[in-house]
């Protein structure tokens, strides 16, 4: 008896739920199109249930929660709101649960486009990379457009259809008169806003809108990197001082194994920095030659005021200091 119970209880009873196992999923369809008897249905914070039968759009259910589809879902289904279970009469409809949040997605060029660029013939090869934002905007058109032929959608099939006119778009905004081809990181937000806009109307054809779309970076050749390098480092030497003291810590940090040209500019500063020292020491008088100080100027000019002779600065009779008479204050003997 307890075996029959069971076998009857499976037999008119299942669970119609989403349990979003994947990521990255936007729309999900229910697999089982037989809702017996006692059946329940569970909505999940983020997710719409949306009831067909035949083809056709029953009910929209977005509220979260446990339900039972007997006295709470099919009295608001449109057509079905007067169905009744019987032991062999399953409700024979399909569920569709939709993903309602927002859904961030990585992307890149699958190859360089050749922007044209002056002095660049052949054009300038440039890779970008960024983020987009996505969300289903109208449930009737994904319906339409998508859940009658695929059992899911997700966001690589968005990345997809992206990437595929990502090249042709990023072409058309980046060619806008004033763009610095070498520079282009400096346009990166105004170029985003404009291909988030064609990308956002071309995928509302299919119910989905793009909410959001950015370019971290953009990416050079390895020539076009060196030459930026180069020119930055020779508008650095315009400013000696500035350079120097970069090119000191550069030197540093790498254990004191610089490159050649920070060497050498360090050495220039260093020169330069002593022989403003050796020229300071000669002006205060502070040179020695073969160990004979140097006399200063301000005291060979008061010397020759003075007749060419100075004399004691003491009295060397009684040792007393001098204030530059002939004859000592104290015991009278001469001094000149």
């Amino acid at each position: 008896m307890g075996v029959a119970m069971g076998f009857l209880k499976n037999q008119f009873s299942n669970l119609v739920e989403w349990n979003e196992s994947e990521e990255g999923v936007i729309f999900y369809k229910w697999q089982n199109q037989e809702i017996k008897k006692g059946s329940r249905l569970i909505i999940r914070p983020g997710q719409d249930a949306v009831f067909l039968y035949n083809g056709r759009v029953e009910g929209i259910f977005e509220e979260d929660g446990d339900y039972d589809i007997e006295s709470d879902i099919i009295p608001f289904l449109t057509t079905l709101k007067s169905f009744r279970f019987g032991f062999n009469t399953p409700l024979r409809a399909e569920v569709l649960f939709i993903n309602t949040k927002e859904l961030l997605v990585k992307w890149g060029t699958k190859n360089a486009i050749n922007l044209q660029a002056p002095g660049l013939p052949g054009g300038m090869p440039v890779r970008a990379f960024g983020t987009f934002n996505c969300q289903v905007v109208e449930h009737d058109v994904v319906i339409e457009k998508l859940a009658g032929i695929r059992q899911r959608y997700t966001v690589e099939d968005v990345k997809t259809r992206i990437v595929a006119s990502l090249d042709q778009l990023l072409m058309s905004w980046i060619s806008k008169e004033g763009r610095d081809m070498f520079n282009l990181q400096a346009d990166a937000r105004s170029i985003a806003a404009g291909i988030g806009a064609d990308l956002d109307q071309d995928m509302r054809k299919l119910g989905i809108g793009i909410t959001d779309f950015t370019i971290e970076s953009f990416s050079y050749p390895e020539e076009i990197k060196r030459m930026q390098e180069k020119a930055a480092a020779q508008s650095m030497v315009g400013d000696l001082g500035r350079y120097t003291q970069i090119a000191a810590a550069d030197s540093m940090a790498k254990g004191g194994h610089g490159s050649n040209m920070a060497s050498d500019m360090v050495g220039i500063q260093m020169g330069m920095a002593l022989g403003q020292q050796m020229m300071n020491q000669m002006n205060l008088g502070g040179n020695t030659d073969a160990g004979v100080p140097v006399q200063q100027p301000v005291q060979a000019g008061n010397a020759a005021a003075d007749g060419g002779s100075a004399g004691p600065k003491f009295c060397p009779n009684c040792g007393t200091p001098t204030t530059g008479t002939k004859f000592c204050g104290n015991c009278g003997n001469k001094l000149l």
